[in-house]
């Protein structure tokens, strides 16, 4: 817990442009991150919500991170499960919450197409602008959802 708290004093004073997450409500195993698409490629000016929950055991454990926003990506998958290195088999403790949100951000514009979640979006991966139109119309579509449901 006290790992967790020094972590949400880091990314409250850091100036990381595109990053940042904080506890969702008085529970501080469960957080909201959100990032922005790196800019100069398809994701540049989409803003994604994801949730992070942390075991009790962390940080010798990884969180448990998913895109709350949908995100068509060829490593993530409808439900927002996301497959990168360092939230599985490459975890380590000296990972924080701004690594992890830095390197999802990053994977955003590098997708691992040799292990896709989403076989359609790594098909499509190489074709960049037939790609940025289903990312935009998955994206606005999403937009629409969330508006509705509010």
């Amino acid at each position: 817990m006290r790992r967790l708290q020094k972590e949400l004093m880091v990314l409250m004073m850091c100036t990381e442009k595109g990053v940042s997450a904080f506890p969702d409500g008085e529970n501080l195993f469960k957080w909201i991150g959100t990032i922005t698409g790196p800019r100069d490629t398809v994701y540049a000016g989409l803003t994604y919500k994801l949730t992070l929950e942390f075991p009790h055991s962390y940080p010798y454990s990884a969180p448990i991170v998913r895109f709350a926003t949908p995100c068509f990506h060829p490593n993530v998958d409808a439900v927002g499960n996301i497959c990168l290195d360092i939230l599985k088999d490459k975890w380590s403790a000296l990972y924080d919450v701004r690594t992890i949100l830095l390197s999802i951000q990053s994977l955003l514009s590098e997708p691992n197409n040799e292990s896709p979640l989403n076989p359609q979006a790594a098909k499509l991966w190489s074709d960049q602008t037939k790609y940025k139109k289903h990312l935009t119309e998955e994206y606005n579509r999403a937009l629409i959802r969330d508006q509705q449901d509010s």
